[in-house]
Order: structure tokens, then sequence, then C-alpha cells
């Protein structure tokens, strides 16, 4: 597949993903984690909800208004994490972060499926935009660090 063909099949994934979000919403749980954060730099904000039960992640929602980088990032960050373990979640997130800053991520390495997001590694040739797209990844941090 050619770079062009790439690109555009990447930048449908993002627009599908801002347009439909999956898991936008919150939780109804007593016993959920909330975090609010922003981005004021451009003005993005986000209410990640999650529900971890016995160091898993078993739900995840979120809330929030901003461009289509923050919230598609958040749409396919909840889609990614709902079921994986805290730790494993964690180490998701620093693999999103290694991939935000320009470096070759690994999924075999990994062990685990990054899915859609890959359509989000584009987003490091626009250092602008990287606080964007790592908005919730830094949300879900730190309201499992929080716990």
């Amino acid at each position: 597949m050619s770079f062009n063909n790439l690109d555009q099949l990447y930048r449908s994934v993002i627009m599908d993903h801002y347009k439909n979000p999956r898991n936008r919403g919150e939780l109804d749980s007593e016993n959920k984690l909330v975090i609010n954060m922003n981005n004021p730099t451009c003005g993005d904000r986000i209410q990640l909800n999650l529900q971890v039960e016995n160091d898993k992640i078993t739900d995840a929602k979120f809330t929030g208004e901003g461009c289509s980088i923050s919230m598609s990032s958040a749409s396919m960050m909840t889609e990614a994490i709902k079921g994986l373990s805290v730790e494993e979640a964690l180490k998701m997130s620093h693999y999103f972060s290694e991939m935000m800053l320009g470096k070759d991520v690994d999924e075999d390495e990994l062990g685990l499926d990054l899915g859609d997001i890959e359509a989000l590694q584009g987003v490091c040739k626009f250092p602008a935009r990287i606080k964007c797209a790592t908005l919730a990844w830094k949300a879900m941090e730190k309201s499992v660090n929080h716990r």
C-alpha cells in the first residue's frame, strides 16, 4: 500500500472515531474512577471514567470536547484498554507515548494489539498536536496511579 493510501486510511479511521466515538458517556457505577483533565494549549478537555476490578479495567467511558485528534484518541484508548490489566494498560500507554515521540513501536514486543491506535502515529510529525493525542492517555495513567 502506498504512503498516500495508508495516510488516507489513517485519516478515515481518525475521523470515524471522531464522528462516531466509542464509549462516549459516563459510567453509572459508584466505584468508578473519575478524572478531569484539559489541554490549555488548544482547549481540549476530557472526563475519563474507569471501572477497575481486581486490577483489571472492566469498563471505560469518556466525555469532553476537543479537536478530532484528542477525541479520536480517547475513543481509541477506551476501546483498547477495556479488559486489560492496569499494568498492561500502562504498558500500552508507554508505547503510545513512544510512538508520539516518533519512535518505532514493535507490537510484538508490546504483546498487545494496538488496533486503530496505529492511525495516530502520524501525529508525531506535528509537535503541537502531540498533547491532543496524549490527553486521554495521561488521564488514564493519572487515574489508575492515584486510586
